[in-house]
């Protein structure tokens, strides 16, 4: 592997061009009509157009990103999170075109894509999960008779879904007509399915994720545990590591079963499996991401392990115990906020001119971003401006430097989300560690 093309945009971008130079390797980018001025184009070896604004004319133009591979001479395509990174045909492209996918073996992406299939394949292996039902049939009838068998409150999903999208509480039998309208629609627009299922909804649960990497001849590695609860309509709002307020033993209980059903399944390369949590059920399988995620630098934080530079050296042949420490160790804590171009009461995106772009670094201070000042944020793409990751050797530190350093950005041209995050983080609750899905909902509501 000498040449790696980075099939993305944006921070994911920039991030990944960073680890493939710092294994001495060469680095290609790609670029829309609105990206041609990013300034991580520059940071590459190569800079390739591949179309359009629009993400069908450009980054998720699979023939556009295999010629400009090919034109480059790359040996290897890194497809960073979103856009082709879950999309099992684009791998095999890869795989037949004789370039090696940074990413999980194709069959994993397409088996575990689909919910109901990675439930029955998890469960086959004693994962501990929540009911749920198969495949609804296109019959609102037969959906309803579905949703009155299980007993509700229910959580209407997309089969092929993922980041939240499409997922509707049913709370009455009233409601399922309407939500399942609603959710088809969803789902067909998002992912090319109008697949759905039911699972039971918890109410007001952890979101807890572990991340795995692993090689090509059955070694599997945990690097321990994220926790995501902090979201705002399913969308991931603030993540850190490892998760507060739960006892240690019980997190590596899990990550250990995790990680024997993962080798034992033959799983590569790179993942996140996905848990809910409650103190009475203890933890129910989600569903497993085959790709990098986008809080995987809070781990980072806390491990000193580069993910992306070891994403690249399983992927091209290493074994895990050359890669990886045998023992990974877990030092202090780090948290990581997702700054996005919105409106902070209604947050609907505020794309335009980023007029200022002053993000600061600082003592335990990391960001992640694809823009500068005078770049424009386009209302084509999720409008993500910067990660901004606080570290220290503790929680309550690690709060105040995130604290610190959102209180000293300034943005101007766009709307950003920063004053929602630093009510969320001035709450006692986020505070006191006693964190679930329904923390930051609750304190938009008190404002």
């Amino acid at each position: 592997m000498r040449r790696i093309l980075v099939a993305n945009r944006g921070a994911v971008a920039a991030r990944v061009i960073r680890a493939v130079h710092a294994l001495g390797l060469q680095a290609v980018a790609v670029y829309s009509d609105a990206d041609a001025g990013m300034p991580y184009l520059t940071d590459a070896d190569a800079a390739m157009h591949i179309g359009e604004a629009a993400p069908m004319a450009s980054y998720l133009n699979q023939d556009a990103i295999l010629a400009a591979a090919a034109k480059a001479g790359a040996d290897a395509i890194h497809p960073g999170y979103g856009f082709l990174s879950e999309n099992a045909g684009f791998a095999e492209r890869v795989e037949r075109a004789e370039m090696c996918f940074i990413g999980p073996s194709s069959h994993w992406i397409r088996d575990l894509g689909q919910k109901t299939h990675a439930r029955e394949l998890m469960a086959e292996y004693g994962m501990p999960m929540t009911r749920a039902s198969r495949v609804l049939d296109d019959d609102p009838a037969a959906v309803a008779a579905v949703a009155r068998e299980m007993g509700y409150p229910l959580l209407l999903k997309p089969g092929n879904g993922g980041g939240g999208i499409g997922m509707l509480p049913v709370r009455n039998e009233e409601e399922v007509e309407a939500v399942w309208n609603r959710a088809r629609s969803v789902a067909s627009k998002s992912f090319g399915s109008a697949q759905l299922y039911f699972e039971h909804l918890l109410e007001q649960p952890r979101h807890i994720e572990f991340q795995f990497l692993a090689d090509r001849y059955g070694g599997v590695r945990c690097l321990f545990e994220r926790d995501c609860s902090t979201q705002r309509r399913h969308q991931k709002v603030l993540e850190e590591a490892p998760a507060p307020a739960l006892p240690r033993e019980q997190l590596d209980a899990m990550a250990a079963q995790l990680q024997d059903i993962l080798g034992r399944i033959g799983y590569d390369i790179i993942g996140t499996v996905e848990m809910l949590y409650t103190p009475e059920r203890g933890f129910s399988f989600l569903e497993v991401n085959t790709r990098l995620q986008v809080e995987h630098a809070v781990t980072e934080e806390v491990t000193g392990i580069d993910i992306v530079a070891a994403q690249i050296r399983l992927a091209r042949g290493e074994r895990i115990n050359d890669v990886l420490p045998a023992t990974p160790a877990l030092s202090g804590h780090a948290i990581e906020a997702r700054v996005y171009a919105e409106d902070p009461v209604r947050f609907f995106p505020s794309p335009g001119l980023l007029e200022q772009f002053d993000v600061p670094s600082g003592l335990g201070i990391r960001i992640e971003t694809g823009y500068a000042e005078g770049c424009r944020v386009s209302s084509y793409y999720d409008p993500m401006l910067a990660k901004v990751i606080a570290s220290g050797a503790d929680r309550p530190q690690a709060i105040a430097r995130l604290v610190a350093a959102l209180d000293a950005c300034s943005v101007r041209g766009v709307k950003t989300n920063i004053p929602f995050i630093q009510r969320v983080l001035a709450s006692r609750d986020f505070r006191d560690g006693a964190v679930h899905t329904g923390l930051a909902e609750s304190v938009l509501r008190s404002a």
